[in-house]
């Protein structure tokens, strides 16, 4: 193999290195910027079920009347 055709192999690798550095800082930065949403997204279920199970104790108890069609 020539000089010139190891250049030009080397070229392209070069090339496709660069453009893979490229792609995974990319995905990076989208996996981070997921899990930061998961997290936020953790957080704001958490509140909610506190929520719930705060109104649930303090909601009054049903009462066991007969309706009045009864």
């Amino acid at each position: 193999m020539s000089e010139k055709e190891l250049g030009e192999r080397i070229e392209v690798l070069e090339a496709r290195l660069m453009f893979q550095e490229a792609t995974i800082e990319t995905l990076n930065a989208t996996v981070t910027a997921q899990w930061q949403e998961i997290d936020a997204l953790k957080r704001r279920v958490m509140a909610l079920s506190e929520q719930i199970a705060e109104a649930e104790a303090d909601a009054p108890a049903p009462a066991n009347d007969r309706p009045p069609h009864y």
